[in-house]
Protein backbone atom coordinates (compact mmCIF):
# COMPACT_ATOMS: atom_id res chain seq x y z
CA UNK A 1 0.00 0.00 0.00
CA UNK A 2 0.92 3.46 -1.35
CA UNK A 3 2.09 5.95 1.59
CA UNK A 4 -0.19 8.53 0.19
CA UNK A 5 -3.36 5.76 0.59
CA UNK A 6 -1.65 5.21 4.22
CA UNK A 7 -1.98 8.73 4.87
CA UNK A 8 -5.41 9.31 3.47
CA UNK A 9 -6.75 6.62 5.55
CA UNK A 10 -4.95 8.90 8.73
CA UNK A 11 -7.04 11.74 7.63
CA UNK A 12 -10.00 10.22 7.52
CA UNK A 13 -9.34 8.25 10.75
CA UNK A 14 -8.69 12.07 12.84
CA UNK A 15 -11.37 13.02 10.79
CA UNK A 16 -13.84 11.08 12.69
CA UNK A 17 -12.01 11.46 15.90
CA UNK A 18 -12.33 14.75 15.99
CA UNK A 19 -16.45 14.44 15.28
CA UNK A 20 -16.30 12.44 18.49
CA UNK A 21 -16.47 8.89 17.12
CA UNK A 22 -14.91 5.88 18.93
CA UNK A 23 -15.17 3.19 16.42
CA UNK A 24 -15.47 3.35 12.34
CA UNK A 25 -19.18 2.08 11.61
CA UNK A 26 -18.41 -1.32 9.48
CA UNK A 27 -21.89 -2.53 8.44
CA UNK A 28 -21.87 -0.42 5.19
CA UNK A 29 -20.76 -3.14 3.21
CA UNK A 30 -18.44 -6.59 3.77
CA UNK A 31 -15.84 -4.19 1.60
CA UNK A 32 -15.30 -1.86 4.16
CA UNK A 33 -15.62 -4.75 6.75
CA UNK A 34 -12.84 -6.76 4.95
CA UNK A 35 -10.62 -4.03 4.32
CA UNK A 36 -10.41 -2.68 7.85
CA UNK A 37 -10.73 -5.45 10.04
CA UNK A 38 -6.87 -4.89 11.04
CA UNK A 39 -6.67 -1.17 11.42
CA UNK A 40 -7.75 -1.01 15.11
CA UNK A 41 -9.46 2.97 15.89
CA UNK A 42 -11.31 2.38 18.90
CA UNK A 43 -8.98 4.79 20.16
CA UNK A 44 -6.79 5.57 17.35
CA UNK A 45 -3.99 4.06 18.76
CA UNK A 46 -2.05 2.63 15.68
CA UNK A 47 -2.86 5.26 13.31
CA UNK A 48 0.47 7.57 14.41
CA UNK A 49 2.79 6.10 12.04
CA UNK A 50 1.81 5.31 8.40
CA UNK A 51 3.65 1.92 8.40
CA UNK A 52 1.99 0.17 10.66
CA UNK A 53 -1.31 0.02 8.53
CA UNK A 54 -2.22 -2.92 6.30
CA UNK A 55 -5.02 -2.55 4.71
CA UNK A 56 -4.51 -5.80 1.60
CA UNK A 57 -5.12 -4.61 -1.66
CA UNK A 58 -6.67 -1.63 -0.97
CA UNK A 59 -6.39 1.35 -3.35
CA UNK A 60 -7.23 5.01 -3.17
CA UNK A 61 -10.76 4.49 -4.90
CA UNK A 62 -11.49 2.53 -1.92
CA UNK A 63 -10.71 5.52 0.41
CA UNK A 64 -12.59 7.88 -1.94
CA UNK A 65 -15.68 5.78 -1.82
CA UNK A 66 -15.03 5.33 2.21
CA UNK A 67 -14.84 9.12 2.91
CA UNK A 68 -18.15 10.09 0.45
CA UNK A 69 -19.90 7.46 2.38
CA UNK A 70 -19.26 8.69 5.49
CA UNK A 71 -19.63 11.90 4.77
CA UNK A 72 -22.84 11.62 4.10
CA UNK A 73 -23.76 9.68 6.63
CA UNK A 74 -22.18 12.29 9.69
CA UNK A 75 -24.66 14.49 7.44
CA UNK A 76 -27.84 12.72 7.70
CA UNK A 77 -26.59 11.51 11.39
CA UNK A 78 -26.54 15.35 12.01
CA UNK A 79 -29.77 15.78 10.99
CA UNK A 80 -31.08 13.10 13.04
CA UNK A 81 -29.50 15.17 16.01
CA UNK A 82 -31.59 18.01 14.76
CA UNK A 83 -35.07 16.50 14.87
CA UNK A 84 -38.41 18.40 15.46
CA UNK A 85 -35.74 21.46 16.68
CA UNK A 86 -37.12 23.56 19.69
CA UNK A 87 -34.18 25.51 20.58
CA UNK A 88 -35.22 29.02 19.25
CA UNK A 89 -38.24 30.65 19.31
CA UNK A 90 -38.31 30.30 15.38
CA UNK A 91 -39.67 27.20 15.85
CA UNK A 92 -42.79 28.33 16.95
CA UNK A 93 -43.58 29.77 13.10
CA UNK A 94 -41.78 27.63 10.65
CA UNK A 95 -43.08 24.93 8.40
CA UNK A 96 -40.17 22.71 7.77
CA UNK A 97 -36.69 22.82 8.76
CA UNK A 98 -34.22 23.43 6.25
CA UNK A 99 -31.01 21.81 6.91
CA UNK A 100 -29.05 21.97 3.47
CA UNK A 101 -28.64 20.18 0.67
CA UNK A 102 -25.58 19.27 -1.82
CA UNK A 103 -22.52 17.58 -2.37
CA UNK A 104 -20.86 16.09 1.12
CA UNK A 105 -17.71 16.23 -0.89
CA UNK A 106 -18.19 19.90 -2.12
CA UNK A 107 -14.65 22.09 -3.26
CA UNK A 108 -17.32 25.46 -2.56
CA UNK A 109 -20.08 25.81 0.19
CA UNK A 110 -22.47 28.73 -0.03
CA UNK A 111 -23.70 29.68 2.83
CA UNK A 112 -27.26 32.51 3.12
CA UNK A 113 -28.63 34.00 6.46
CA UNK A 114 -32.35 32.12 6.67
CA UNK A 115 -34.43 30.60 4.46
CA UNK A 116 -37.57 32.48 3.17
CA UNK A 117 -41.32 31.51 2.36
CA UNK A 118 -40.62 29.06 -0.52
CA UNK A 119 -37.76 27.39 1.24
CA UNK A 120 -39.85 27.31 4.50
CA UNK A 121 -42.34 25.38 2.13
CA UNK A 122 -39.87 23.24 0.59
CA UNK A 123 -37.51 22.61 3.19
CA UNK A 124 -34.99 23.20 0.51
CA UNK A 125 -32.45 26.07 0.99
CA UNK A 126 -32.63 28.63 -1.87
CA UNK A 127 -35.58 27.76 -3.93
CA UNK A 128 -37.18 30.89 -4.68
CA UNK A 129 -36.37 33.92 -6.66
CA UNK A 130 -32.93 34.39 -5.14
CA UNK A 131 -32.73 30.80 -5.57
CA UNK A 132 -32.89 31.57 -9.16
CA UNK A 133 -30.01 33.92 -8.97
CA UNK A 134 -27.57 31.68 -6.73
CA UNK A 135 -28.47 28.84 -9.06
CA UNK A 136 -27.25 30.58 -12.11
CA UNK A 137 -23.97 32.21 -10.66
CA UNK A 138 -23.55 28.74 -9.56
CA UNK A 139 -23.51 27.33 -13.01
CA UNK A 140 -21.51 30.25 -14.82
CA UNK A 141 -18.63 29.39 -11.93
CA UNK A 142 -18.63 25.85 -13.19
CA UNK A 143 -18.57 26.87 -16.59
CA UNK A 144 -16.01 29.83 -16.36
CA UNK A 145 -13.90 27.16 -14.31
CA UNK A 146 -13.92 24.78 -16.66
CA UNK A 147 -15.07 22.48 -14.65
CA UNK A 148 -18.50 22.56 -15.30
CA UNK A 149 -19.91 22.16 -11.72
CA UNK A 150 -23.87 23.01 -11.16
CA UNK A 151 -25.49 23.71 -8.33
CA UNK A 152 -25.32 19.50 -7.30
CA UNK A 153 -21.75 19.56 -6.97
CA UNK A 154 -21.65 22.35 -4.14
CA UNK A 155 -23.41 22.45 -0.96
CA UNK A 156 -25.84 24.86 0.25
CA UNK A 157 -26.49 25.70 3.93
CA UNK A 158 -28.00 29.26 5.76
CA UNK A 159 -26.80 30.54 8.84
CA UNK A 160 -30.40 29.57 10.92
CA UNK A 161 -32.69 26.64 9.33
CA UNK A 162 -36.03 28.24 10.34
CA UNK A 163 -37.72 31.01 8.63
CA UNK A 164 -37.59 33.89 10.71
CA UNK A 165 -40.99 36.29 11.00
CA UNK A 166 -41.34 38.59 7.85
CA UNK A 167 -37.72 37.59 6.50
CA UNK A 168 -36.03 39.78 9.57
CA UNK A 169 -32.69 38.98 10.25
CA UNK A 170 -31.61 36.34 12.52
CA UNK A 171 -31.32 37.45 15.88
CA UNK A 172 -28.73 36.95 18.09
CA UNK A 173 -30.03 34.20 20.23
CA UNK A 174 -31.61 32.29 17.30
CA UNK A 175 -28.21 32.03 15.69
CA UNK A 176 -26.26 31.17 18.42
CA UNK A 177 -28.99 28.00 18.98
CA UNK A 178 -28.55 27.24 15.56
CA UNK A 179 -24.53 28.28 14.88
CA UNK A 180 -23.22 24.89 16.22
CA UNK A 181 -24.83 22.61 14.03
CA UNK A 182 -23.44 25.00 10.55
CA UNK A 183 -20.12 24.71 12.06
CA UNK A 184 -20.25 20.97 12.38
CA UNK A 185 -21.93 20.83 8.54
CA UNK A 186 -18.49 22.92 7.62
CA UNK A 187 -16.72 20.34 9.32
CA UNK A 188 -18.19 17.90 7.98
CA UNK A 189 -17.80 18.75 4.70
CA UNK A 190 -14.64 20.56 5.09
CA UNK A 191 -14.89 22.35 1.69
CA UNK A 192 -11.75 24.50 -0.10
CA UNK A 193 -13.67 27.76 0.31
CA UNK A 194 -16.88 28.96 1.17
CA UNK A 195 -19.10 31.85 -0.20
CA UNK A 196 -20.89 34.07 2.26
CA UNK A 197 -23.83 35.36 1.58
CA UNK A 198 -25.03 38.62 2.53
CA UNK A 199 -24.13 40.84 5.86
CA UNK A 200 -25.71 37.97 8.34
CA UNK A 201 -23.81 34.76 7.08
CA UNK A 202 -20.36 36.86 6.57
CA UNK A 203 -20.69 39.04 10.34
CA UNK A 204 -21.39 35.59 11.73
CA UNK A 205 -18.98 33.71 10.10
CA UNK A 206 -16.45 36.35 10.37
CA UNK A 207 -17.26 36.26 14.68
CA UNK A 208 -17.71 39.92 14.78
CA UNK A 209 -18.53 41.56 17.94
CA UNK A 210 -19.69 44.29 16.15
CA UNK A 211 -23.65 44.87 16.24
CA UNK A 212 -25.09 43.72 12.55
CA UNK A 213 -26.49 47.31 11.94
CA UNK A 214 -23.00 48.87 12.01
CA UNK A 215 -21.97 46.12 9.37
CA UNK A 216 -21.53 46.92 6.02
CA UNK A 217 -21.30 43.80 3.24
CA UNK A 218 -20.63 46.95 0.83
CA UNK A 219 -17.33 47.14 2.70
CA UNK A 220 -15.69 44.18 3.10
CA UNK A 221 -17.35 42.27 -0.03
CA UNK A 222 -14.48 40.89 -2.19
CA UNK A 223 -12.09 40.75 0.66
CA UNK A 224 -11.44 37.02 1.80
CA UNK A 225 -11.14 36.29 5.30
CA UNK A 226 -10.02 32.96 6.77
CA UNK A 227 -13.14 30.70 8.60
CA UNK A 228 -11.12 27.83 10.78
CA UNK A 229 -8.17 27.86 8.18
CA UNK A 230 -11.15 27.60 5.10
CA UNK A 231 -11.22 30.89 2.86
CA UNK A 232 -14.38 32.65 2.92
CA UNK A 233 -15.63 35.57 0.25
CA UNK A 234 -17.95 37.61 1.46
CA UNK A 235 -20.53 39.02 -1.23
CA UNK A 236 -24.05 40.24 -1.78
CA UNK A 237 -26.98 37.84 -0.45
CA UNK A 238 -28.80 36.67 -4.09
CA UNK A 239 -31.98 38.95 -3.19
CA UNK A 240 -30.24 41.76 -2.95
CA UNK A 241 -30.39 41.73 -6.77
CA UNK A 242 -33.86 41.24 -7.14
CA UNK A 243 -34.12 45.48 -5.93
CA UNK A 244 -30.03 46.05 -7.47
CA UNK A 245 -29.95 44.36 -10.74
CA UNK A 246 -27.18 46.50 -11.75
CA UNK A 247 -24.78 45.54 -9.04
CA UNK A 248 -24.60 42.05 -10.36
CA UNK A 249 -21.34 42.16 -11.60
CA UNK A 250 -19.85 43.17 -8.21
CA UNK A 251 -20.62 39.45 -7.30
CA UNK A 252 -19.64 37.48 -10.15
CA UNK A 253 -16.06 39.74 -10.03
CA UNK A 254 -16.44 38.16 -6.07
CA UNK A 255 -17.19 34.86 -7.84
CA UNK A 256 -14.05 34.73 -9.99
CA UNK A 257 -11.80 35.61 -7.31
CA UNK A 258 -13.07 32.45 -5.63
CA UNK A 259 -12.17 30.47 -8.24
CA UNK A 260 -8.89 31.65 -9.02
CA UNK A 261 -7.99 31.00 -5.36
CA UNK A 262 -9.61 27.24 -6.29
CA UNK A 263 -7.44 26.58 -8.86
CA UNK A 264 -4.41 27.00 -6.76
Amino acid sequence: MSHELKNNIITILEFYKELGFERLPLNYSNELQVKCQSVKVSKYQSVKDPDTLTLGNSDTSFVTRYSSLNKEDALKSLREEIGDCQRCKLSKGRTHIVFGEGNANASVMFIGEAPGKDEDIQARPFVGEAGQILTRLINNMGKASGLNFTRTDVYIANIVKCRPPMNRDPQADEIAACLPFLERQIDTIAPKIIMALGKVAAHTLMGLETPLAKFSIAKIRGQFFEYKGIPAMPTYHPAYFLRNPKDKPLTWADAQAVLQKLSK
